[in-house]
């Protein structure tokens, strides 16, 4: 490889608006023992992205950063130690952060191929909201066929791909969205709920007079209380996130924390029901290992999901790195149905 060669990536210097990104060009990363350099054929905006640009994301590294949840791509290079067929293999990676460059290096554990007859594009969708989704429904909330759950954001990234791997399951879903959003929820047999039209709790609960069997909200907030008093006996909560502190001021750690103690709280009640705080990184500290194996059997179970046609890829729109500032924008602005895609 020609050490002078460069590519290009995008750099979060502080808190700034959009339009303070900057695209710098750096040399082509080399694989070190055990890693990969991956040429990124797709990265994207989460809302994880959206918070680390006003330094609200609970664990975020300081600035400056190259942003970048997680990125598809085609290994290009590989280290010692690693299996040299490797090369030449699309994957997969969840990386938190650096996705958004040409060229990523990324420890070859990390990597999950990507099945032939999925693009890029479309593999990129199901990355982390796919493995967040999967996680939730069959891990934590555990759901099987006939239960009823509620999913808020049901048109959202990680909400999208959550009711239609709960419908796969067999389950009956209630969906908070706003209007716009119901005649698709509806045609993906969704019973949507306007979250703009008052007391939300009430009216899931006209749906489900007996509770639910699962909810799952990334809200936070104090509407985290009316989620848990949904549940009926049995019933599991699953709490993944705190958008309604995103424009908060003070202490990023302080929302979560919230959240950790009042789940903390309700599982220590004399009741039947369950709270958790899901984080998709969380075990990979201690047993890095077992985190793996799990990362990759679950996404290998969300591309199989899409291949079966039980999930489709959301693509809002692909917009090239350089504008990552604009894809930003977008995926801010609560305009768009799906993921917006950043192509190098």
């Amino acid at each position: 490889m020609n050490d002078t060669e460069e590519c290009v990536e995008v750099v979060l210097p502080g808190k700034v608006e959009p339009e303070g990104l900057q695209i710098r060009r750096v040399a082509v990363p080399v694989a070190g023992p055990g890693q990969v350099v991956v040429r990124v054929e797709a990265t994207g905006v989460s809302f994880a992205e959206q918070q680390m640009r006003r330094g609200r994301y609970y664990d975020q590294p300081p600035f400056p950063f190259v942003p970048g949840y997680d990125l598809v791509g085609t290994v290009r290079s590989t280290g010692e130690g690693v299996e040299p067929g490797l090369a030449g293999t699309r994957v997969a990676a969840l990386v938190k952060v650096g996705g958004w460059a040409g060229h990523v290096r990324v420890d070859a554990a990390d990597v999950v191929p990507v099945p032939d007859g999925i693009g890029a594009a479309e593999a990129e969708t199901l990355v982390v909201n796919g493995i967040t989704a999967w996680q939730m429904l069959h891990r934590k909330a555990r759901v099987r066929a006939g239960r009823t759950v509620v999913v808020h954001g049901a048109n959202g990234g990680v909400g999208s791909v959550l009711v239609q791997l709960a419908r796969a399951a067999g389950a009956r879903v209630i969906g908070t969205a706003s209007a716009r959003h119901h005649d698709a929820l509806r045609d993906q047999g969704v019973v949507p709920v306007d979250y703009r039209a008052g007391d939300v709790a009430a009216r899931i609960r006209a749906l489900a007079p007996g509770g639910v069997d699962a909810v799952f909200d990334h809200v936070g907030g104090r509407g985290i209380v009316d989620s848990w008093r949904l549940l009926a006996p049995g019933g599991t909560l699953v709490s993944y996130g705190s958008a309604a502190t995103r424009d908060a001021e003070g202490s990023k750690q302080w929302p979560v924390l919230k959240l950790l103690l009042r789940v903390w709280l309700w599982n220590a009640l004399p009741n039947r029901r369950h709270a958790c705080f899901f984080n998709v990184w969380a075990g990979r500290a201690l047993a890095a290992d077992r985190f793996r194996a799990r990362l990759r059997a679950d996404l290998t179970e969300v591309f199989a999901a899409f291949e079966r046609g039980e999930i489709t890829a959301r693509i809002a729109a692909r917009m090239p790195l350089t504008r990552a500032a604009d894809a930003l924008r977008l995926a801010e602005s609560g305009t768009v149905a799906g993921k917006v895609v950043l192509i190098p």
